[in-house]
């Protein structure tokens, strides 16, 4: 990665952030500081696109603090004069923990960080202490300017000078568009305005267009044809669902515990059960679970594992995102994101600012196609790993996780959570074209997670899981450790039990007779004709859409011909949109 001298730029920085940079060692510019800082400092616009890892926080924090510093009138104690909005929790603190260093030298400017985890009113009674600088995410700082019972806070913006959304895609994917319009109605036109991404995608542009004057696209990349980092080593390794996790546990023993990892799960409950099961295999290494429905407790985690010397960071896409997380040496990704542009961001947690890193990819057989798409719509490098299987580890894993289940029950609602969530979030694949569930073995994704028994649920219907083998159990007998929980259930067991409804069949039909009238059962009887008709023209409905639906759909897999043809056709897309080629030449390049 090129770099130069801060003493360089074309702009001089103040003392004060001179000082505190050379106290952080940062001694040279990376190449998105190097071209944003001046573009801002000269009252440009600017739209960035970079790397993961390429200094994106400090080319917006220094351009806002020499802003501000630079007014010749002296900052109000509630006068707001920069505001960076930001995605997650996590990615927030940080950036308003780098901030903290700097205004360490400028005792004049005051930031307030609001990221929610405590009520709107203890964040208002903050605020009124005095601010210049908002750090904050979406939700939140919507809630603060939309509140004016006790402060007015859309007064206050009035004298913005800077607005930066950082990691703006990811805004816009978390579903905070409409939020972001409602910030924006609050501040003044008349201001600076960064956009800060990995990746540039449609929304964000139609957010250049709406909220940038005249902006300044500033893209930077170590090499034009990969979109990550050069010190970045890409693999891939080809496993069958049911070996996944004892692959995973030895791969991890053969690299060893003085490191590092980030290991990238689907789903929230995928996090909460396989960091335990995790925690039994290695007990020798610090095993840490953080996901979006941890609330107040991520930032604890997130900064448990950022003081650690090594361990296991087990985590949802939650931490995907700008997070900073110094000596990560292996990002694992247990699965192929529900999103493409967040496989360079997973992967983008290592080999961050020049340093080396390591992103192994753990496919299916039935995902082998995942690797030609991701290189092709991500610009990412791919190399085949190959390992071969431990069988001792394999019964280990698999013995070790139906223990579990059996000694205490809240582990066997785990499991099945996970696995639930863990189907029904592949259905809703973003790359649904070559990563279909039905290819999936669903008997042997479920030996993956240990399961006792396989979990009543729709996506199982009609599905062959005769590969599922479990063991002899009554998985009603299984208690739970905690003792009020336990006698809870039994409680919820027994009352159910006496007013008939855990009872067979013929023994509830009989004590309904006993109980209802004669009109009653009438009733009764006609609302199960009405729901059954209603079930019978749905399933007309539903096989008629399937069978449109089919003449439509080619029966037969998708292959490298048809990879490099969606490819073609989207290029072509994007050509007619930039107006690369007329109407007529798109028209007849679809045509043949």
């Amino acid at each position: 990665m090129k770099t130069q001298k801060w003493e360089e730029l074309d702009v001089q920085l103040s003392n004060p952030v001179l000082k505190t940079l050379k106290r952080l060692k940062f001694f040279n510019m990376t190449p998105v500081q190097a071209a944003c800082i001046p573009l801002l400092l000269n009252g440009k616009d600017v739209a960035a696109e970079a790397v993961t890892g390429s200094g994106k926080t400090l080319a917006f924090l220094i351009p806002l603090l020499e802003i501000l510093q630079k007014r010749t009138e002296k900052w109000k104690t509630m006068e707001i004069g920069g505001i960076v909005v930001s995605p997650t929790r996590e990615l927030a603190t940080q950036i308003s923990q780098v901030l903290e260093e700097f205004l360490k030298e400028i005792p004049s400017l005051k930031q307030v960080l609001l990221i929610g985890g405590v009520t709107l009113k203890k964040d208002i009674e903050i605020l009124k202490k005095g601010t210049n600088i908002i750090v904050a995410t979406p939700g939140r700082l919507k809630d603060v300017l939309s509140n004016n019972n006790s402060i007015n806070l859309s007064l206050c913006v009035k004298s913005l000078e800077f607005l930066v959304l950082d990691e703006a895609d990811r805004l816009l994917d978390l579903g905070f568009s409409a939020t972001l319009d409602s910030i924006l109605s609050y501040l003044p036109r008349l201001r600076r305005t960064g956009l800060f991404s990995a990746t540039q995608t449609k929304q964000v542009q139609q957010l250049i267009r709406a909220g940038l004057r005249n902006p300044a696209l500033i893209i930077v990349k170590e090499k034009s044809n990969i979109s990550t980092p050069v010190n970045l080593k890409n693999s891939f390794i080809i496993v069958h669902p049911e070996y996944k996790l004892s692959v995973m546990i030895d791969f991890i023993r053969s690299v060893g515990f003085q490191t590092k990892y980030m290991i990238f799960l689907p789903t929230c409950a995928c996090v909460d059960y396989f960091s335990r099961v995790v925690q039994i295999l290695l007990p020798s290494i610090n095993i840490l679970a953080l996901h979006g429905k941890m609330k107040g407790r991520r930032y604890k985690v997130f900064d448990k594992f950022r003081n650690a010397q090594s361990g296991i960071l087990m985590c949802t896409d939650v931490m995907a995102r700008g997070i900073d997380i110094s000596e990560i040496d292996w990002v694992l990704q247990y699965d192929p994101p529900c999103m493409a542009s967040s496989f360079v961001h997973r992967c983008g947690r290592t080999a961050r600012i020049g340093n080396e890193g390591n992103a192994l990819l753990f496919l299916l057989e039935t995902e082998s196609a995942y690797v030609d798409f991701i290189k092709r719509n991500q610009k990412v490098e791919l190399h085949q790993m190959k390992r071969e299987l431990n069988k001792h580890t394999i019964d280990e894993c698999l013995q070790h996780m139906r223990q579990m289940q059996q000694k205490d029950r809240l582990m066997f609602d785990k499991a099945n959570r996970a696995f639930v969530s863990y189907v029904q979030a592949y259905s809703k694949h973003e790359c649904n074209l070559i990563l279909q569930s039905k290819d999936i073995d669903l008997g042997k994704l479920a030996m993956g997670f240990g399961l006792l028994k396989m979990p009543k649920m729709p996506e199982l219907k009609g599905k062959d899981v005769s590969s599922f083998v479990g063991p002899e159990i009554d998985v009603n007998t299984i208690s739970y450790a905690h003792k009020d929980r336990e006698l809870h259930r039994i409680k919820k067991l027994n009352e159910y039990r006496n007013t008939g409804v855990w009872t067979s069949n013929q023994n509830r039909c009989k004590h309904r007779k006993q109980t209802e009238s004669w009109s009653e059962t009438k009733k009764r009887k006609f609302e199960r004709q009405e729901k059954r008709s209603k079930r019978k023209e749905k399933k007309e409905l539903k096989q008629q859409v399937s069978t449109t639906c089919n003449k439509k759909k080619r029966r037969k897999r998708i292959n490298e011909e048809d990879i490099e043809q969606l490819a073609e056709d989207i290029a072509l897309i994007k050509k007619f949109k930039k107006r690369k080629i007329s109407q007529e030449e798109f028209d007849a390049a679809f045509q043949v």
